[in-house]
C-alpha cells in the first residue's frame, strides 16, 4: 500500500471502537440476514431488515460470505442483497463489508456464470496461460455480482489419493501447485486489484491440508519439518511474493497441533519467515472446533484467545455471532491487548482499501456484458477438452468409426454431478442437474455427436443395481460400448470414503459387458483416482475425466469422435492396488524389487497423434552457483493430426545428503504442432530449481551429478560450487 493508504488505515483503526474492531474480525454467512432457519431459508429468499439491523447494525460485523441457502441468485439479485448490506454498514461504522465466496471452478454460486473444469482438471491441461484466463473470467463474473473476494486458489498439494478435496488441488506435485496457483492468483488480482474486473484472492489452506494420514477430511497430518518446508510452503511463498492479499487457515491439525492454534505456523513461519502481511482468515467455524472437535480448548473463550494469539485475523464464525463479544471480553479482562486487535483490524482494512471498497463497493451487472457469454464458454470448453486424459487406446478403437453403433451405459453417463463435482450451485454439487440442465451429459453429448447411432441405459446407479440384463442385451446389438463409471459430486467430510475401490455394482456391470467380447471404452469421471486396474486392463480404451465441468460431456463426445485430439496429462499418480499409494517423486527404497508399479504414472497421457523427442542438449556440462543452464530439445509431431502436447522436464539428484526422490518435475510447457511440424523447446534451470531442504532444515543445492529426463531422453551435468 502507499503511504497515504497506510495513513488512512491507521486513522480508521484509531476511529473505531473496540466493539467495532471485534466486528471487523468477524465473518458470518449471508443466511443470518435472511428470513428462515439457517441452511434452509425461505425460497425465494427474503432479506430480513430485523436480522440485518442486528448483524450489521448492532453487532457491526465487517465481513459476509456465501449465498442465501437453497438459492443461487443472479448478478442483479446479488447486487441488491449486497447493496442493502453495504448501505447498512456504511451508515453504521462507515466501513464497507468485505463479501466473499468460494468460486472454485467459476462463480459456482451465481446463476448463469461460466463454470469450467475443477482445479485438478485445469492442472491436467498443463497450460498455465489457460489457467490465468479462466481466473480472469471468474474475477470478471464475480464483480458482475458485486463480490470482491474469492476463497481460491487452493494450493494444498493433494498427496493423499483418497482425500475428498483432491480435485480442488492442482494434484500431487508442489511445483505444479505453485505455477498453477500463481497463474490463478494473477488472473484474479491482476496488476491492480481495485480494477472493476479483479478480485482479491485467498490462498487455501495454509498448510499441509492435502496430506491427512487417513485420507479423511480435516483429520491429522504428520509432517516432519523438512517435508513441510519442501512440499507445503514453497507454493505459498511464491504467491505471497506475487502479492496475495489473503490466506485461509488449514482446518486440520499437524503433528497433533490444530493449525488454527499454531503460533509456530501462523506467526513465526508465515509472518516472520515468509513475510506475509495480509489478511489471515479461519475456515468455516474452525475456531469453535478447537474445543468442539480438537479438544485443545475448554470453551469458546479459550479457543478465541488461542486462535488470535496464533495469528488469525478474521474468524469465519459462519452461523454464530458470539465471537465479537468474546473478543471484547478478552480485551477487557486483559487476556488480549487492544494493540493485538488493532494489528488484525489494520490487515482487514488494508484489504478493503486495496480493493477500493471505500470508494466503490457495488457494480452494475449491465457493465459486464461478457458475463456467461459465448467467448467465456469457449474457454470453459477448452478447459474441459484439455483436462481429459486418454490413458489407453489399444488397437486404436478410438476415435469411434463412422459406421459403429454405440451403447452409452453406466452410472456417470447421464448426470451433471459426475462432470462437475462439488461447489457446483450447492456445496455438495447435488443441484448440478437442476441448474445445469441446458448443458449436455455424456449421454446427451454422444447422441448429438453420433445422431441415430446411440442407445442408452444406465445399468446401475452409483452404488445401486438397476438392470444389468438390459445393458447386456443392448450391448449385443452395438459395435462399441462406452461405459461411464466413477463418482457423483462431493467435497469435504461428506466425500470421505473407506476405500478407493469402486462400488461393487459398477464392477459387476463392467464384468457383464466385458464378457461380450465387444470393444469397450471406459470413462472414469471422478475427483480422485478411484481404482480401476482390472477394468482398465480389459478395456480397449480408457479416459480419465477429473470433473471437467458443464461442458465435459461435449468434450468427451468430441474425443470419442476424433473431433478433439486429447492432450491432458495426469497431475497425479494413478494407483494400481489399494495399498500401493506411492507418489511419483518417491524415494528409491519405495521402488525396490519393482514395487513401484502404478497403473498410470504422473504426467502420463496419450494423443491421437505421435510426438517424438530428439536432440536433448545442455548449454554446459557444468552448472555453477550463479549460472543459468539452457536445456533444449526438438519436439516433432510425427503423426497425421494436429495436436497440443505438454513437454515435462524432470531431474534426478544422483547422490544427496537427504535420500533424493527418484525424480522431480522441474519445468513444463505446452505447444501446438501441425502434422510433421517440429519445434525447439527450451527450459532455463538455475541451482535454485534443483534445491532441497537438507539435514539442517535449510534449502541447499549440493555439489554432484544431476540427470535430466524428457520422455526417454536423458542428459547429465555436474553442479559445482
Amino acid at each position: 500500500m502507499s503511504e497515504e493508504q497506510n495513513a488512512f488505515v491507521q486513522r480508521e483503526v484509531e476511529r473505531l471502537t473496540l466493539k467495532q474492531k471485534a466486528g471487523q474480525m468477524t465473518q458470518v454467512a449471508i443466511d443470518l440476514v435472511f428470513e428462515g432457519p439457517t441452511y434452509v431459508l425461505t425460497v425465494p429468499p427474503v432479506l430480513s431488515e430485523e436480522r440485518l439491523d442486528r448483524v450489521v447494525g448492532e453487532l457491526e460485523i465487517g465481513s459476509i460470505l456465501n449465498h442465501p441457502s437453497r438459492t443461487y441468485p443472479t448478478p442483479a439479485e446479488f447486487r441488491q442483497y449486497i447493496g442493502a448490506i453495504q448501505e447498512k454498514a456504511m451508515a453504521t461504522t462507515g466501513v464497507p463489508v468485505l463479501y466473499g465466496q468460494d468460486a472454485i471452478h467459476g462463480v459456482n454460486y451465481v446463476r448463469g456464470a461460466t463454470l469450467y473444469a475443477q482445479p485438478l482438471g485445469v492442472a491436467a491441461t498443463f497450460d498455465t496461460t489457460l489457467a490465468r484466463e479462466l481466473a480472469e473470467i471468474t474475477a470478471y463474473e464475480m464483480k458482475a455480482a458485486s463480490i470482491p473476494w474469492n476463497f481460491s486458489p487452493a494450493m494444498d498439494v493433494g498427496r493423499q489419493p483418497a482425500w475428498p478435496r483432491n480435485y480442488e488441488s492442482f494434484g500431487e506435485d508442489p511445483y505444479v501447485n505453485k505455477v498453477f496457483g500463481l497463474a490463478m492468483l494473477r488472473g484474479y488480482q491482476g496488476e491492480n486489484v481495485a480494477d472493476s474486473t479483479k478480485v482479491a484472492a485467498c490462498l487455501k489452506h495454509f498448510t499441509g491440508y492435502g496430506s491427512p494420514l487417513s485420507g479423511r477430511d480435516r483429520t491429522p497430518a504428520y509432517l516432519p519439518e523438512r517435508q513441510l518446508r519442501e512440499y507445503y510452503l514453497p507454493q505459498y511463498q511464491a504467491a505471497i511474493d506475487a502479492g496475495a492479499l489473503s490466506i485461509m487457515i488449514n482446518s486440520g491439525e499437524i503433528n497433533g497441533v490444530p493449525v488454527h492454534s499454531s503460533k509456530e505456523l501462523l506467526t513465526d513461519i508465515l509472518r516472520g519467515e515468509m513475510g506475509f502481511e495480509g489478511l489471515l482468515v479461519s475456515d468455516w467455524q474452525d475456531v469453535r472446533y478447537l474445543y468442539e472437535r480438537h479438544m485443545v480448548a475448554r470453551d469458546l473463550k479459550e479457543a478465541v484467545k488461542m486462535a488470535i494469539d496464533a495469528g488469525m485475523d478474521m474468524s469465519m464464525t459462519a452461523v454464530t455471532t458470539d465471537f465479537p463479544q468474546v473478543v471484547v471480553e478478552l480485551v477487557q479482562e486483559g487476556q488480549l491487548t487492544e494493540s493485538r486487535i488493532d494489528t488484525s483490524v489494520a490487515r482487514i482494512l488494508a484489504v478493503k482499501v486495496a480493493l477500493g471498497l471505500y470508494d466503490k463497493h457495488l457494480w452494475d451487472p449491465e457493465s459486464f456484458p461478457e458475463f456467461g457469454g459465448e467467448a467465456y464458454g469457449r474457454r470453459a470448453l477448452q478447459s474441459a477438452e484439455e483436462s481429459i486424459v486418454l490413458l489407453k487406446n489399444d488397437g486404436l478403437p478410438l476415435p469411434i468409426k463412422p459406421e459403429q453403433r454405440i451403447l452409452v451405459v453406466g452410472p456417470t453417463s447421464d448426470n451433471m454431478r459426475s462432470l462437475n463435482g462439488g461447489w457446483t450451485y450447492s456445496w455438495q454439487g447435488q443441484e448440478a442437474d437442476t441448474y445445469l440442465a441446458d448443458y449436455n451429459t455424456i449421454r446427451e453429448a454422444v447422441e448429438r455427436e453420433f445422431p441415430g447411432r446411440v442407445t442408452y441405459t444406465e445399468g446401475v446407479g452409483f452404488d445401486t443395481l438397476i438392470d444389468i440384463d438390459r445393458a447386456v442385451s443392448l450391448a449385443r446389438a452395438s459395435d462399441i460400448i462406452v461405459l461411464c463409471v466413477g463418482e457423483l459430486s462431493y467435497t469435504e467430510d461428506p466425500g470421505n470414503i473407506n476405500s478407493l475401490v469402486l462400488p461393487a455394482v459398477q464392477r459387476r456391470l463392467f464384468n457383464a459387458l466385458d464378457s461380450l467380447d465387444k470393444p469397450l471404452a471406459l470413462i472414469m469421471t471422478a475427483g480422485r483416482p478411484r481404482l480401476m486396474t482390472g477394468m482398465a486392463n480389459r478395456s480397449e480404451a480408457v479416459l480419465f475425466a477429473p470433473y471437467p465441468g458443464p461442458r465435459g460431456g461435449d468434450a468427451i463426445a468430441g474425443i470419442l469422435s476424433g473431433r478433439v485430439n486429447p492432450s491432458g496429462r495426469l497431475p497425479l499418480t494413478y494407483p494400481r492396488e489399494p495399498n500401493a499409494l506411492v507418489l511419483y517423486d518417491h524415494k528409491p527404497t519405495e521402488a525396490r524389487n519393482g514395487t513401484y508399479n502404478p497403473l498410470f504414472e504422473f504426467g502420463y497421457g496419450l494423443s491421437y497423434t505421435d510426438f517424438t523427442y530428439a536432440d536433448l542438449a545442455l548449454s554446459s556440462r557444468v552448472l555453477n552457483p550463479d549460472d543459468t543452464m539452457t536445456v533444449s530439445l526438438r519436439v516433432t509431431n510425427a503423426g497425421n493430426r494436429a495436436g497440443r502436447h505438454s513437454v515435462l522436464l524432470f531431474s534426478s539428484d544422483l547422490v544427496a545428503s537427504i535420500t533424493p526422490s527418484v525424480k522431480r518435475l522441474r519445468k513444463f510447457t505446452k505447444l501446438h504442432l501441425e502434422p510433421g511440424e517440429s519445434q525447439t523447446v527450451t527450459f532455463q534451470l538455475t541451482p535454485e530449481d534443483l534445491a532441497f531442504v537438507g539435514r539442517d532444515n535449510e534449502w541447499v543445492t549440493e555439489p554432484g551429478t544431476f540427470r535430466l529426463m524428457v520422455g526417454e531422453l536423458e542428459a547429465e551435468f555436474d553442479y559445482e560450487e
